[in-house]
């Protein structure tokens, strides 16, 4: 195949994976639907191969299952998933952001600060603030400068999960604006390149709003694993700061 075909062809991919993954997101394809692929290849105009790779790349985002009787569906929410994948994100992102710290990039530090203002204008604009917020918390960890935290991180902020448990949570514009003064403490930290305080920021503000419907003992267990991680002893931040300010999220 020449290098122009395989091109062509992932654009195709790409297009039939963008046009599903907007639909489920949207709720036109309704959790725990079935992906009859014959006729959604039919209405998106490709055939079954560039439609069967989209699916399997949504299925690596969480967001299709595949199962021998039924075929491909669209994944149904589950509270368990919920929380693994916040406890995932108590045990990697504080660390993300030490490295960070120790990275110390003033154009990561100034693009940290672009999008917590972008945050605070979503709420004086009575906006959704859910893209602001979920590209902070990316942008954290992409300043980590790690390659496979991002890969991890973005898996965990598929938005079927996490918008979902945003949504319960965003429900007060002035909590929005607490979590947007978190994200400052944080960035603040990481400019004065101390990985200790940005570490220990980000791990009670993610820590501080559990999912809704979990079991409290896996937050016990995804500090602990947080700390493991780390190499710390608990002994909160230096500095001085007050990190229970203001609720954290998720």
């Amino acid at each position: 195949m020449s290098e122009s075909r395989r091109i062509e062809v992932r654009s195709v991919v790409d297009q039939v994976y963008v046009a599903v993954r907007e639909r489920i997101l949207t709720g036109e394809l309704a959790r725990g639907a079935r992906l009859r692929q014959e006729e959604l290849a039919a209405e998106l105009g490709v055939s079954r191969t560039p439609l069967r790779e989209a699916l399997r790349r949504l299925a690596s985002e969480g967001l299709v299952d595949f199962n021998p009787n039924r075929g491909a569906t669209v994944s149904r929410d589950d509270v368990a998933n919920l929380w693994h994948a916040w406890a995932a994100r108590v045990a990697i992102e504080p660390g993300a952001a030490r490295l960070a710290a120790q990275a110390c990039d003033p154009e990561a530090v100034s693009d940290l600060r672009a999008l917590i203002g972008a945050q605070r204008a979503g709420v004086e604009a009575c906006g959704d603030t859910y893209a602001a917020n979920r590209d902070f918390h990316l942008a954290l960890v992409g300043a980590s400068g790690n390659p496979h935290l991002v890969r991890f991180a973005e898996t965990l902020w598929v938005p079927r999960i996490a918008r979902r448990i945003y949504s319960l949570q965003a429900v007060d514009p002035r909590r929005v604006l607490g979590w947007a003064d978190e994200h400052d403490r944080i960035v603040d930290a990481i400019a004065a390149a101390d990985g200790d305080l940005a570490a220990a920021l980000t791990r009670r503000h993610i820590a501080a709003s559990p999912p809704p419907g979990g079991d409290p003992g896996e937050a016990a267990l995804s500090g602990e694993l947080g700390r493991e991680l780390e190499g710390d002893d608990g002994a909160g931040p230096r500095g001085g700061a007050d990190v229970d300010a203001a609720p954290g999220q998720v």
